[in-house]
């Protein structure tokens, strides 16, 4: 029998951003456990701002195990938080309320900046390095530094070792700004995996001193880029059998539930969704053909493979649940779908 490290790792009941939490549980296992293998375990709800003290017991389900190559024996398993009864969902549970479409395919792409001593990393101690230009994708050290390349790196390898489905990564935009992307084939399990990745992105840096910094305009009413999240989607129906007409009853059903959408898209998105540096207005919809200035920008594949394929949404911010945001795509998706089986 082999000691494995159970990372059990959730999300607390803060708002309007859920912070991430986690504690080690050993148990001895024969190899590496499965998710059925794994037993419910419980916590002090008292102390995540999801329960009170008087009766602050909460309990975490597994949903998934993953490998954990930073620790011996180690695994990382991401937990639903439930109610003491260990059935019902807890409010703060946005997993439990996703529907898991396993034609709905999500790819986020999350920015995010590396902080040290309450600055962007590479960013002087008074005032602002050269302006922004040179960074995105650069190369070399004037322009990414040392340590940030170090970082996304070590990351990119501890997710992959992991299982998790990265696309990509690269540096940004703005200076000690950076990028990771996540695909998955299922809407859980794409959101569960940002969720993972953003986990082993926390704990990493917590070794070099430096924080992850992820609100969408930490910089502020400045020139220097916000933090987006980009969420790219489909669904079977929109790649396989879309349309003209369908897309634009798509587009107006997104254009009427934009509210609903901005609700969830992140915290303080009025502050990046200005209208400038490439971002629709927050007080708009629009879409529009490679325009990156547009609410959902529409590929030129989309267009030329007969209105069919994957959209992007570049409203969603760096702070966002992705629970949360392909839970609202997908409910105005419904919308359309029902419309359309009426009419025909």
């Amino acid at each position: 029998m082999t000691k494995y490290k159970l990372e059990y790792i959730w999300l607390d009941g803060y708002t309007p951003t859920p912070n991430l939490r986690g504690k080690t549980r050993i148990q001895d296992f024969e190899s590496f456990p499965t998710l059925e293998q794994l037993p419910n375990w419980g916590f002090d709800g008292s102390s995540t701002n999801q329960a009170e003290g008087r009766s602050s017991d909460c309990v975490l389900k597994p949903v998934r195990i993953v490998p954990d190559v930073t620790r011996k024996n180690g695994a990382v398993v991401l937990c639903e938080v439930m109610m003491p009864d260990g059935v019902t969902p807890h409010p703060s549970n946005a997993r439990a309320t996703l529907v898991d479409d396993e034609g709905a395919w999500f790819g986020f792409e999350q920015e995010y900046f590396l902080y040290k001593n309450g600055r962007p990393l590479g960013f002087p101690e008074y005032g602002y390095p050269p302006p922004q230009g040179p960074y995105y994708t650069g190369v070399g050290f004037s322009k990414v530094g040392d340590v940030a390349r170090q970082i996304v790196e070590e990351h990119l390898d501890i997710c992959l070792a992991a299982g998790l489905n990265h696309e990509g990564i690269n540096a940004e935009v703005a200076k000690g700004q950076w990028e990771f992307q996540v695909f998955g084939k299922g809407s859980r399990r794409a959101a569960d995996e940002l969720w993972i990745a953003r986990y082993f992105l926390e704990r990493l840096t917590e070794r070099y001193g430096i924080d992850v910094e992820y609100h969408c305009k930490p910089l502020g009413d400045t020139d220097w880029n916000g933090s987006g999240m980009h969420c790219n989607f489909s669904t079977a129906f929109m790649r396989e059998v879309g349309g003209k007409a369908y897309f634009e009853a798509l587009m107006a059903a997104f254009a009427t539930a934009r509210e609903d959408h901005i609700a969830v898209y992140g915290p303080d998105n009025h502050m990046r969704l200005t209208g400038k540096h490439e971002t629709a207005s927050i007080h708009t919809f629009s879409w529009g053909v490679a325009d990156r200035g547009a609410s959902i920008r529409v590929p030129h594949s989309f267009v030329n493979n007969g209105w069919r394929g994957y959209l992007e949404d570049r409203r969603p911010n760096s702070q966002g649940c992705p629970y949360q945001i392909a839970s609202q795509i997908l409910k105005t998706i419904s919308t359309v779908a029902t419309v359309t089986s009426a009419a025909a």
